[in-house]
């Protein structure tokens, strides 16, 4: 599920948003009050339930051959993300759903978003994103499963890859391979 020519998506597990007020996220690193969307580029990222913490890397501009083979691995693609075991039931049955939202009432926000400072309505109903692990394999997305995401993670922000986390607080402690 990604956004069309000339709009951005909002994820949500709620399919019953009728219009998005800004606010400012109990995890904002900024006073500003936004909604917040995501691009094509960024869409995968949000391909998860919104508790899940998530580990992704990708290729970009300026990776390196080593890089590359020693995060994705022989074959890998040009992308993966990490899960923990744990997180993978939610996985495969949450429902999320995507908001359509055109793109000129947003603006870039850093490398990773699109923010709105008003009040916006979505283009249409929400549209269920569907198989989560699906998305992922359509999109030739790596996908693992790890028992901790902090040596995945450690391994990605030392590098040259591209590279998000989100969610990382509800990962497990360090060392906790539950």
């Amino acid at each position: 599920m990604r956004p069309r020519p000339g709009e951005v998506l909002h994820f949500s597990e709620d399919p019953h948003i009728e219009r998005f007020e800004p606010h400012v996220a109990a995890t904002a690193q900024q006073p500003e009050a936004y909604v917040w969307a995501v691009d094509s580029a960024r869409a995968p990222d949000y391909w998860f339930p919104r508790q899940c913490p998530r580990a992704m890397a990708w290729v970009r501009p300026g990776t390196t051959a080593a890089d590359r083979e020693r995060i994705c691995g022989p074959g890998g693609g040009d992308r993966v993300h990490a899960i923990e075991y744990g997180w993978l039931e939610a996985l495969r049955t949450t429902r999320l759903y995507a908001y359509r939202f055109a793109a000129d009432d947003f603006r870039p926000f850093r490398e990773h978003a699109h923010v709105c400072e008003v009040t916006v309505v979505p283009l249409g109903p929400p549209e269920p994103v569907g198989d989560l692990v699906e998305c992922h394999a359509r999109a030739g997305i790596q996908l693992r499963l790890l028992p901790n995401l902090w040596a995945f993670w450690d391994a990605v922000i030392a590098g040259t890859m591209g590279f998000s986390g989100i969610r990382l607080r509800n990962a497990l402690p360090r060392g906790d391979l539950r």
